[in-house]
């Protein structure tokens, strides 16, 4: 399993190495990201806006994972720390990290800047991305109704600061709740996910794990409510 899946990962970084100058500069004069969910998971190194990355060997030695830590880039800063994630990763069923070798807490280079996300899986390692140091981001359309309320369900706050300007403004404990509860699960289903072939299901898949394993076993929307917000559902 782990020689079909370097091989297949391998044909697709070819794929986009050959496409990405071409659409690089046909995108080149986006200011704004219109999302940061598009180019993750699968399907992220099919295509041509893909960010490089390094790629690990599969060792298969059964040591379990190991974490890398780059500098995030002049402005970003990264949202987890390695203790963060081993303490995430060991709440889940161990039977889901035998395939995982490598987390690796990526910089933020200025062409990945045209082309963000908040993390991706690729073979057998997940790639987690900094933030703006600000933890707010900006971007070129409002965004769609599934991602927006994916952000508000962790805390994240939308704005529309200006005509085709918006910005999602984190809190520390907001968005920390984020990349470990949602991002790095989100990942993590990809990783397990043998059954499934096609991006949208794919997608699907590892959005419901999110929510199973991420959201719902960290309390859901109950653990995440406001402190001192109580809702009266009738009157004295």
């Amino acid at each position: 399993m782990a020689n079909s899946r370097n091989f297949l990962a391998n044909i697709q970084y070819r794929q986009a190495k050959r496409r990405s100058e071409a659409m690089c500069a046909q995108m080149k004069h986006r200011n704004q990201p219109k999302s940061r969910r598009a180019n993750v998971g699968y399907q992220s190194t099919l295509q041509p806006f893909s960010p490089p990355e390094d790629w690990y060997e599969t060792t298969e030695n059964g040591s379990g994972y190991r974490i890398v830590v780059q500098h995030p880039g002049e402005g970003y800063r990264h949202i987890v720390t390695p203790q963060d994630i081993r303490d995430r990763l060991a709440k889940v069923p161990q039977h889901f990290l035998r395939d995982l070798e490598v987390v690796q807490l990526s910089q933020m280079t200025r062409k990945k800047q045209s082309f963000p996300c908040y993390g991706m899986q690729w073979g057998t390692t997940l790639y987690l991305y900094p933030l703006e140091e600000g933890r707010v981001e900006q971007f070129g359309s409002p965004p769609k109704p599934n991602l927006k309320m994916e952000a508000e369900m962790y805390g994240g706050r939308w704005d529309e600061v200006e005509p085709g300007v918006w910005t999602l403004t984190w809190t520390k404990k907001a968005i920390r709740d984020f990349y470990l509860n949602n991002i790095l699960m989100h990942e993590l289903g990809h990783l397990i996910d043998n059954r499934n072939s096609g991006y949208s299901d794919r997608e699907r898949y590892a959005e419901w794990f999110a929510v199973e394993f991420g959201y719902r076993r960290t309390g859901g929307r109950k653990a995440r409510r406001p402190e001192g917000r109580v809702r009266r559902r009738h009157h004295a």
